[in-house]
């Protein structure tokens, strides 16, 4: 049989179940488009990808072409639409079997109907739920529909009725014959349309992307400064490379698998130490999967302007109220430090991305979706179902059960009371 592996949010070779299944063909190729529609511009006229992730992918995608060769298959990257490319190499290496991970937003299914168009009936499509924490095939509800809403019913629901799934390492080699040529090269940043630029020298994220960068960052964080045992203590700082994990990004682009993450940490806690702050990293991760699972049970409703709860709020769309926002020119300081943040490095804390989306949605009254589609461009770590899902739940329209606004003067006083941080982005004595 001859396999292909259709490379999307699962850029990694370790614990990839797609990858396992495809190399026992006899022959495996490898696909990875940069889609087009993640490129172009949407309704709120933001370009869907900007340059901080568009970096980071490129260099996620050039380890993961290397990582490959290590196991002798080829990756044929192309730029442009998987409709155009994907259906002519099926039909010219006789693929039988496609092996992909299964998405269920609302794009990404999209790209896939119209391939499935364009390829044989005889062509077989596997895929694979292989983005969580908690496998949905182990998890004790008998269909998406009876997630509970409230986190706290779900975390403990989940916690003690299911076990996180062994990580697994790519199974074989396969023979040199296997490597063919492919006549396809890495994209520059410029052929995605976006200039060169050098990183911010104050970002909290100076990282690569790629599935070894990605391991590096697991031994330094975990095992070098051992900052794990800290975590929850430091995990709102707003400075700095070491105050929480960082792994968001390479979770959200599949660069390193939650259940890879998961057995590092028990790991740390069998040989170092176990406390509630190495508990809370995996807290996180089901976080994480908690609004993978809302996705799941909504759908496109993570999408709409009434968001999950259907709530009809009466939002503005002022156009100024964007501008200053984005560009740090609100009258709260700590809002205006935060977004110049992500302006100038493409991250911001998760601490100051609860304080943006409040004021936005609930302050300035905006519609909420226009912070979220925002978000989605500039951050390195943008993950569809956590991005959509948090805005909800700062916006009312979403899970969180006290519908909270973030009185901003407070959280200054408590995480950055001293104003270190405001000075940092805001370059003026605001004290």
């Amino acid at each position: 049989m001859n396999n292909l592996m259709w490379f999307r949010n699962d850029l990694r070779v370790a614990d990839n179940s797609s990858l396992n299944n495809a190399i026992n063909g006899q022959t495996v190729i490898a696909f990875y488009c940069f889609e087009s529609t993640f490129f172009e511009y949407d309704e709120y006229g933001f370009k869907r990808t900007e340059k901080y992730r568009a970096k980071f992918l490129l260099e996620t995608i050039s380890q993961l072409k290397e990582e490959l060769k290590n196991l002798n298959i080829p990756l044929f990257i192309y730029v442009g639409r998987s409709e155009d490319y994907l259906p002519k190499l099926i039909e010219h290496h006789n693929i039988n079997n496609v092996f992909l991970q299964k998405e269920w937003t609302r794009d990404e299914e999209l790209v896939l109907t119209k391939v499935k168009r364009k390829v044989s009936s005889t062509v077989q499509f596997n895929e694979e739920y292989d983005q969580f924490l908690f496998h949905p095939t182990d998890i004790p509800y008998a269909n998406f529909n009876l997630i509970p809403e409230i986190f706290t019913n779900f975390r403990k629901k989940f916690e003690a009725n299911c076990q996180v799934r062994i990580s697994t390492s790519a199974s074989k080699i396969m023979p040199e014959s296997n490597l063919v040529r492919t006549n396809t090269e890495l994209p520059q940043l410029e052929e995605l349309g976006f200039e060169d630029f050098k990183q911010h020298n104050s970002t909290a994220f100076p990282f690569k992307g790629g599935e070894q960068e990605a391991k590096k960052r697991i031994q330094n964080y975990f095992w070098d400064s051992q900052k794990l045992a800290i975590y929850k203590k430091t995990r709102n700082g707003l400075i700095g490379v070491n105050y929480s994990s960082k792994l968001s990004a390479w979770l959200a682009n599949g660069s390193i698998s939650p259940r890879t993450i998961y057995w590092e940490v028990v790991r740390f806690e069998k040989e170092i130490i176990k406390n509630q702050n190495t508990y809370w990293l995996i807290f996180e991760l089901i976080w994480r999967d908690y609004f993978k699972y809302i996705s799941l049970k909504h759908m496109d409703k993570i999408f709409h302007l009434s968001g999950i709860l259907q709530k009809p709020y009466d939002w503005k769309t002022d156009k100024q109220s964007l501008k200053k926002w984005i560009n740090g020119n609100t009258k709260e300081a700590f809002v205006n430090a935060n977004m110049r943040e992500l302006l100038e490095t493409g991250w911001m804390s998760n601490r100051g991305r609860q304080n943006v989306a409040s004021f936005w949605s609930k302050e300035l009254e905006q519609d909420w979706r226009m912070g979220a589609a925002y978000f989605e461009s500039m951050l390195i770590d943008y993950d569809v179902h956590s991005n959509w899902g948090n805005w909800m739940y700062n916006s009312g329209v979403g899970n969180d059960p006290r519908n909270r606004k973030f009185n901003i003067k407070s959280q200054v006083e408590r995480y950055d009371s001293a104003g270190s941080y405001q000075r940092l982005w805001l370059q003026e004595t605001l004290f």
